[in-house]
């Protein structure tokens, strides 16, 4: 996988700041099963950031899905989100 797509730099990026971990730490398998403070609360941060950072409504129900890098960066991929 390309892990250093525009989108997947962005996400990694943004889960960064919002859970205050190191960039590096950040990778596509990170998640809320290992990643500490990836809790319900920054979630919902994670997802305020999302449609900020890349000009996308999140629904609840598509917000459910903020579990993983992966699936954040799946997410934005299939909303059209393209980072140049």
């Amino acid at each position: 996988m390309d892990t250093d797509s525009g989108v997947a730099t962005k996400v990694r990026q943004l889960v960064s700041d919002v859970l205050g971990v190191p960039f590096d730490s950040v990778q596509r398998e990170s998640s809320y099963l290992n990643v500490e403070g990836w809790d319900s609360f920054n979630i919902v941060r994670l997802v305020m950031a999302a449609e900020v950072e890349f000009r996308v409504s999140i629904s609840p129900d598509d917000a459910l899905r903020f579990t993983s890098v992966e699936e954040i960066i799946s997410f934005l991929e299939s909303k059209g989100v393209v980072v140049r």
